[in-house]
Order: C-alpha cells, then sequence, then structure tokens
C-alpha cells in the first residue's frame, strides 16, 4: 500500500474529527437541532473542511455506514465456512448487535431512525448495494445451493426478510427507555424462528 504523505494524513484526520464530532452532536442534541457551523466550532474545523470531506450532514450518516459495513465484512473474512448458512446469520446478527449497541449506542441509533424517515434524505439504511445486503444475500445463496432454505423463495425475498426483521429489532430497542429490552437476545429470537420457517423440508 502507497504510503500517506503528511497532507494526506492531516487531511483524513481532519475528516474523522468531523465524523466523530458530528455524530457526538447528533447523539445529544439530534440530528435536525444540530448544524455544520456547530460542527466546525466543536471540533475545531473549518467549514471549507467540512464541505471538502463531505456534502451535507447526511453524507456523515453514509460515512459512518460504510465504516460499519466494512466491519461485517472483515467480520465475515473470520466467518468459518463449513458451519451451515444459519448458523452464519445468527453468528453475524449477534455481532451485528453487540456492535451497534456497544459502539454506536441508543442514542445514536436512535438519531438515524429519525433522519431515515425523511424522505428528503438517502435511504441507507435500506440501500440493498450497501455490503451488509450482499453478505447477507451470499449466505442465504449458500442455503439454497445446499438444500438448507426452501427454493420456493428467492434469495432476494429472504435477504429482504431477514434485513427487515433486524431494523425492526433495533427500532423497538431505541422506543425502550430501560434495559428490559434485550437488542442481541431479541434479534436472535426474531431471526431464529424465521430461519425455522425458511428450512427445507428435507434438510
Amino acid at each position: 500500500m502507497e504510503k500517506l504523505t503528511m497532507r494526506q494524513q492531516k487531511a483524513l484526520k481532519t475528516k474523522q474529527k468531523i465524523l466523530d464530532t458530528s455524530l457526538y452532536l447528533f447523539g445529544r442534541k439530534g440530528f435536525n437541532n444540530v448544524t455544520v457551523d456547530e460542527i466546525v466550532q466543536v471540533s475545531g474545523t473549518s467549514k471549507g473542511a467540512f464541505y471538502t470531506h463531505f456534502k451535507s450532514k447526511h453524507e456523515v450518516f453514509l460515512e459512518k455506514f460504510k465504516e460499519i459495513d466494512n466491519f461485517y465484512l472483515d467480520f465475515m473474512k473470520k466467518m468459518p465456512e463449513h458451519i451451515d448458512a444459519s448458523e452464519q446469520i445468527l453468528k453475524l446478527t449477534e455481532t451485528q448487535m453487540k456492535y451497534l449497541r456497544d459502539y454506536l449506542g441508543k442514542d445514536l441509533i436512535r438519531t438515524i431512525y429519525t433522519n431515515a424517515i425523511d424522505p428528503n434524505t438517502s435511504q441507507f439504511l435500506i440501500n440493498e448495494s450497501r455490503p451488509y445486503f450482499n453478505i447477507v444475500h451470499k449466505i442465504v445463496e449458500k442455503g439454497q445451493e445446499n438444500g438448507e432454505f426452501k427454493n420456493t423463495i428467492s434469495p432476494d425475498r429472504i435477504t429482504n426478510l431477514v434485513t427487515r426483521n433486524i431494523r425492526g429489532s433495533l427500532y423497538d430497542w431505541c422506543l425502550y427507555e430501560d434495559e428490559k429490552y434485550d437488542l442481541v437476545q431479541e434479534s436472535l429470537d426474531v431471526i431464529k424462528l424465521l430461519l425455522e420457517g425458511l428450512k427445507a423440508t428435507n434438510s
């Protein structure tokens, strides 16, 4: 890999500072209550620097989802290939929910969901070109190829069902103010039921 120049390293640090500050402020105050002026003031950067790296506040979310998807891609590289597709989906779900719970946190997830329902924003949560959707789709195809899942339902449809249930679990988690809702366990319970219904009759 080509070594970055000092100028490039500085630019990356500035971008990360803007990203971290933006997400911190979004989580504390809500997306619509944070301005670009406040982001650059708190981050100690400039408007010019902000717009060099991000076209708008919404692009900050897109950048964060790139990081999240890269986490999933790295995780899948370590996934044992010999285990069943169902087990792969469960392992991915468990790791995903722990990551979102512990690394992003409920306040930021709430902000992401609030922003996502705005029809004028980029629909990154349901963007099927994201690596996350491709990961689930490949696992589903594997499950159908080895006779584990029904072939009467398209892999696109199964992928849609899995990812929709994950979004639903996250949304429910955001509704609870206390810790009674166990995000990881609730998500696994829902996905287990879904996978049970997807089993091929001869598996």
